[in-house]
């Protein structure tokens, strides 16, 4: 009986050995590749490449029809286009393999990819194409500042993998905006919403690209991994972890504490914080190509600001290169062009910078009837001071150091600047209203631009068509814009962008400021860094970790 007993008690010892090993293994799984613990802090794995990035807000419900909370870098993660937008305005298959647009310019015809699938292991096809544009027609309200959007007449599925797309009208830069981020960018049959209307959400995140989603907490972290099925080159990286951490100065915190990889975008760290990580000479650090330029419009619908002659001493009056190297700390550059050169159509236009010369201003102001009356610091014209109101990003440190810089500078040349900081929804309120003097703005980047660009300087409702209403040459301008963006001749498109840009620098109505740049900042190992070509893409395309 003892022995009976003794043997039991070996049994069950052995067997909660046995129990306690298979836990452990358990526990060990759960910290497997995908997993994150409540920190967001993802389990180191022998042999796994893994990144980890900060972002200032949640990444969204990653709804590829739709515009925020989701944020564009992650949705081009999981979701592709068509066609893709590369540096200088160099446009390469993605989805579709080729296409071929008729005589007139209305019809365009895609070859789609073959042997592509879905996340889930579906098939890419022309159906699906077809299903993912009708339902961002289903809501074309919604996407109405999209020029292809208004222009698209009706699409078809001619075959298994032949799309097509036929446009109420020629409009060249179609093929450029099915680049964009969103809307235009495919879903796969298991992410649409019972009546396919993704305006009111998706039921999951299926798409063609790179990355999947593979686990997320709101406000907290998201955490993609590699898409085993990827028809396309796959990426080095296993596996990118984002941690969501608005505050700046506590992402820099974490960079250095090597809680992150790396910080990456516009404006999420402050320009003093980047230059010290620079010149630490712990990290790589890099600038990318203009991305937009940072510009003021002036609303030449005021009678003050109608006249050129204010406009240009406005331009010359105040020291912009100084100012620019000394706000930004040498991140950006002064602007000469509205358009940085970068851009198609920007690099065949001559066009003369604005130097800062606060003689000619006073001159420009003189010649234009407004005085400096005897023992006053502002100019008076029939009794009327020059006066003016500047508005801006209350948020934005960079608006309002410049917003003072420049009202000293032109107190100068006797003009008096009020300047305003305002909530950014009321300040493009405003600005769409016409409700200014003069406002901060700056343009779409690629590969919006430069017909985005042009499109707003004649369409009303942005507040740059308004800024530019007083021009006397005004109805000219927009019928240029228009020809643009309608021609199907290379050469005449050229010659358009050519007038209207020349134009538009010579008119002062939109005043260029400085060339906004993206930042990055990179533990030393992470190798192959590259800035997309596209604004609003994801910078994962070929990053790797070296072995150290």
């Amino acid at each position: 009986m003892r022995m009976t007993t003794k043997k039991t008690l070996l049994s069950i010892a052995a067997l909660m050995i046995l129990l306690s090993t298979l836990l452990m293994a358990c526990s060990k799984q759960e910290g497997s590749p995908g997993s994150t613990n409540e920190t967001g802090n993802q389990s180191a794995v022998a042999g796994e490449k893994a990144i980890t990035l900060s972002w200032p807000r949640d990444v969204g419900p990653m709804n590829p029809h739709a515009y925020n909370p989701s944020q564009l870098f992650a949705q081009s993660m999981i979701y592709e286009p068509l066609v893709g937008y590369k540096a200088g305005g160099k446009l390469e298959p993605m989805l579709a393999e080729s296409w071929s647009i008729s005589d007139d310019g209305k019809e365009y015809t895609f070859k789609l990819r073959q042997n592509v699938k879905f996340s889930d292991g579906t098939a890419f096809n022309a159906a699906i194409v077809k299903r993912n544009f009708d339902a961002v027609m289903k809501n074309a309200n919604l996407h109405s500042w999209l020029g292809v959007i208004n222009m698209l007449d009706k699409t078809e599925a001619v075959d298994e993998y032949t799309f097509k797309m036929t446009l109420k009208q020629a409009y060249y830069p179609a093929i450029q905006d099915l680049s964009l981020v969103r809307p235009v960018r495919f879903l796969g049959e298991a992410g649409f919403p019972a009546g396919d209307d993704t305006s009111k959400g998706i039921e999951k995140p299926v798409g063609t690209g790179p990355w999947i989603l593979a686990e997320y907490k709101k406000d907290e972290y998201a955490v993609f991994t590699r898409n085993p099925d990827y028809w396309g080159e796959s990426p080095k990286i296993d596996k990118i972890t984002v941690k969501i951490i608005p505050d700046p100065e506590t992402r820099v915190l974490a960079f250095e504490k090597g809680e992150l990889d790396l910080i990456f975008g516009e404006g999420v760290i402050s320009m003093d914080a980047f230059n010290q990580l620079k010149e630490s000479g712990k990290y790589t650090t890099a600038l990318s190509e203009p991305v937009a330029t940072r510009s003021l419009l002036l609303n030449t619908t005021n009678p003050i600001l109608a006249d050129l002659r204010v406009r240009q001493a406005l331009h010359a009056g105040f020291n912009k290169e100084q100012m620019v190297e000394g706000i930004t700390l040498g991140l950006e550059e002064k602007a000469d062009t509205i358009l940085s050169q970068n851009f198609p159509y920007t690099t065949k236009v001559d066009v003369k910078p604005v130097e800062y010369n606060p003689e000619h201003a006073a001159a420009y102001l003189e010649e234009a009837g407004w005085v400096l009356p005897s023992g006053k610091a502002v100019r008076e014209k029939d009794g009327q001071a020059l006066e003016l109101e500047l508005i801006f990003d209350k948020t934005d440190p960079l608006q309002k150091a410049m917003a003072e810089t420049m009202q000293a500078e032109w107190s100068a040349i006797g003009v008096k600047l009020n300047i305003t900081g305002l909530e950014l929804t009321t300040q493009i309120q405003r600005r769409k209203a016409g409700d200014y003097d003069l406002d901060f703005w700056s343009n779409y980047g690629a590969p919006y631009d430069p017909h985005s660009f042009i499109n707003v300087v004649a369409e009303k409702g942005w507040g740059v068509a308004e800024a530019n209403a007083g021009l006397p040459m005004k109805g000219e301008l927009d019928g240029q814009i228009r020809e643009a963006l309608g021609s199907t001749d290379e050469m005449k498109r050229q010659e358009l962008y050519s007038s209207i840009l020349t134009t538009l620098q010579e008119q002062s109505a939109i005043m260029p400021i400085s060339y906004i740049k993206k930042t990055v900042v990179l533990q030393k190992k992470v190798t192959e860094f590259a800035f997309p070509g596209n604004r609003d893409e994801h910078p994962f395309e070929g990053i790797d970790i070296s072995q150290q």
